[in-house]
């Protein structure tokens, strides 16, 4: 149904459908693990079932030709694969441009113009990785219509080194990893300092993860999103004159408490803090999981919401009335927010008889208290970017 939707619309714009191929690449949930990922530590993301589409067909020509169908407001947007560079017209298609960009830096030209439609079902603004989605659904894209030798790891890699030196954004690893590489019913145990992953299987038995979007818009770039990182890289320097670390995520907690002194500013030893005690308790919720204890793992995530909340001061009015409120709720076993923070999503572990319960407390509380509404998602865990 999908697929002959968006067919139809593309078409409609670019003139027939001769050549065009349909792709999907999902977005992502963080199951814990928060603000680890370019400090060395270990995250646990999982992809969703709900994603970015789009329609894509090579062009003899140098011209791009872009549509979203979620800001239809905007019309086609045009320019060309020949000196690509970010400019604030260009709006979403900025993403899409610097993956094509980046796959050049990496020594893969992308010779011609392509025409793309994109549609998300992704809840914009959401925190649950559409930039991400849509970086490596066009890497995928290129893949497939160019025939670059990549594997989806490195889709991964260049969807972040696009963000990075493209759009600006000093994101780690773990949005555009989690999407490359998901599995069915699987989370992404990674070890960013390694890149070593392995795949754990989520069981929740008579439960489900309840995605509670916040309905803040917030903008990345512009948020306190490098700031935290810098403060990271400078308790990490003063840590590094007195123990030989590479990053944050090297530290036990033990270790943390004896040489945190080192950390001349108070600010800085909570945030690094955070950093160590989030890697910790993202090693042991896997564990907590494959020993299936999901109460235990559910304990974790509240945990982890309260150092984001005290330590790293990222989570904001909507975040902490969407969690504190869903702890009230009987049957939740854990919430947290996920993403980057202020604004964005919460994730809830919550058992099955609990669900209409909980999104109905939770939503009046929230409206209360906050004045706008939130929107409640019950996700299942996909896999990676597909043709359809």
């Amino acid at each position: 149904m999908m697929k002959e939707q968006l067919l139809a619309k593309f078409g409609e714009l670019f003139g027939g459908t001769d050549g065009a191929k349909v792709y999907f690449a999902p977005g992502r949930v963080n199951l814990i693990g928060e603000h680890t990922d370019y400090n060395g530590g270990h995250v646990f993301p999982c992809a969703l079932t709900i994603g970015t589409y789009g329609v894509a067909r090579r062009r003899e020509d140098k011209k791009l030709r872009f549509y979203s169908m979620n800001f239809e407001q905007l019309g086609v947007i045009e320019s060309s694969v020949e000196g690509l560079k970010p400019e604030k017209e260009a709006d979403w298609t900025n993403y899409p441009k610097g993956v094509m960009w980046a796959f050049g830096e990496k020594g893969m030209e992308v010779t011609n113009g392509m025409d793309l439609l994109l549609f998300g079902n992704i809840p914009n603004g959401s925190g649950l990785s559409s930039s991400a989605s849509v970086e490596v659904l066009t890497g995928y894209i290129l893949r497939d219509q160019y025939g670059f030798e990549v594997s989806n790891q490195d889709l991964a890699l260049i969807g972040q080194f696009s963000e990075n030196k493209f759009n600006g954004v000093n994101c780690g690893i773990m949005d555009q990893f989690a999407i490359a590489m998901g599995k069915k019913d699987h989370a992404i145990f990674l070890d960013t300092a390694t890149m070593e992953f392995e795949y754990a299987p989520i069981q929740l038995e008579g439960a489900k993860l309840v995605i509670s979007c916040s309905n803040k818009k917030r903008g990345l770039g512009d948020s306190k999103y490098n700031e935290r990182r810098s403060e990271c890289e400078a308790a990490l320097a003063e840590l590094q004159q007195v123990i030989g670390i590479e990053s944050l995520g090297d530290l036990s907690e033990e270790q943390f408490e004896t040489y945190k002194s080192a950390i001349k500013d108070p600010v800085r030893v909570k945030r690094a803090r955070h950093a160590v005690y989030e890697n910790q308790r993202t090693i042991k919720a896997v564990a907590a999981l494959k020993a299936n204890d999901i109460t235990e793992f559910g304990k974790l995530m509240n945990a982890s919401h309260v150092s984001l909340r005290d330590d790293y001061e990222v989570t904001g009015i909507e975040l902490d009335t969407l969690v504190e409120e869903a702890w009230k709720v009987d049957g939740v076993i854990g919430s947290r927010m996920t993403g980057a923070g202020f604004g964005g999503c919460t994730v809830s572990i919550v058992k099955d008889e609990a669900i209409e319960a909980f999104q109905e407390q939770v939503g009046k509380a929230y409206l209360e208290k906050i004045g706008y509404a939130a929107d409640f998602y019950v996700v299942e865990i996909g896999d990676g970017p597909v043709v359809l």
